[in-house]
């Protein structure tokens, strides 16, 4: 079964210590790949931009700065209540994000619920692309000799 998770979000983006603009964003999870989360941004494009990271990191930055390189985040209490922090680094530039930290962390109790950890391994689909890949297309071993 594939079955995806998908929550809408209002984060903000920083332009500065007190100026943000809104920027929707939709987090996605799929059962079919199970260690990614994929956050898309909707920004004034034609499409949206994509990020996938995984769901382990994004677990970690709701209590505690984690991650490095492209994807940090760390949790911050603000006067509307707890807020994750998303630093995304690509070459086209850099954001600060912040995302209502509840919101995040419900959708994310609905991830661990459909798969939880530790059970990933399970739901990757390799099994047919492997056995095409061996030659065995029944997946029995005889392509392993």
């Amino acid at each position: 079964m594939h079955t995806t998770i998908e929550r809408e979000l209002a984060l903000k983006l920083v332009l500065s210590g007190d100026r943000s603009v809104p920027v929707p964003a939709r987090l996605r999870y799929r059962a079919s790949d199970p260690y990614a989360v994929h956050m898309s941004f909707h920004i004034n494009s034609d499409t949206p931009v994509d990020w996938a990271f995984s769901r382990e990191l994004l677990v970690e930055g709701l209590v505690r700065p984690s991650g490095q390189g492209d994807v940090r985040l760390w949790p911050v209490i603000q006067d509307e209540g707890p807020v994750l922090c998303l630093a995304l680094h690509s070459p086209d530039g850099d954001a600060l994000l912040h995302a209502p930290a509840p919101t995040v962390a419900a959708w994310l109790q609905r991830t661990l619920r459909l798969v939880p950890f530790g059970t990933e391994s399970v739901r990757l689909i390799v099994g047919d692309t492997l056995c095409a890949l061996l030659g065995a297309p029944d997946g029995s071993d005889e392509a392993a000799a």
